[in-house]
């Protein structure tokens, strides 16, 4: 049986990653309106990776006889602007999405819930990737997105990404 603390941080979590997930369509729709359909592309991907985050640990919770509780799922509050500012709000979000894992990690060893600490491990492993993910674009549109052939070879890699869905074992 999972402890309260954990499964209330699981599903406040449930619903950030949804949010996550929102927040990733709308910079994928601001992408889309600057005519870069593949920066465009890689966000709508980002958004089905986020949504699937969030069935995980729905999962996780259901397999764990534990009850999910589904909140309203929040309007994204950033006015996006230019091309730059949306991979600036998305390091910004990744790193918040990792203080909220390690809180979570943090509640399951107070709890010495270590099924919920090794479920818990891809998603800290997750976010590391992310958050280098994130850093990397910025770096990438320092480099090229003020000359315009750059910006469209980076626009092409971008259009390049596909789905696939996390392999976790739960």
């Amino acid at each position: 049986m999972l402890n309260e603390k954990v499964i209330e941080l699981l599903n406040q979590q449930v619903n950030k990653e949804l949010y996550s997930a929102y927040l990733y369509l709308d910079i994928s729709n601001h992408y889309d309106d600057l005519n870069l359909d593949g920066f465009a592309n890689w966000y709508m991907i980002q958004a089905q990776e986020e949504r699937d985050h969030a069935m995980l640990m729905y999962e996780y919770l259901h397999n764990n006889d534990a009850k999910v509780t589904l909140e309203a799922i929040d309007k994204p509050d950033k006015e996006l602007e230019g091309k730059m500012q949306p991979l600036e709000v998305t390091l910004e979000h990744e790193i918040y999405v990792t203080s909220l894992i390690n809180d979570i990690y943090a509640a399951a060893y107070e709890a010495r819930d270590f099924r919920t600490m090794q479920f818990l491990d891809w998603f800290v492993k997750e976010q590391g990737e992310e958050e280098k993910t994130a850093r990397d674009m910025i770096a990438k549109m320092e480099l090229f997105g003020d000359d315009a052939k750059s910006l469209y070879m980076l626009n092409q890699e971008l259009n390049g990404r596909t789905y696939s869905a996390p392999s976790l074992t739960l």
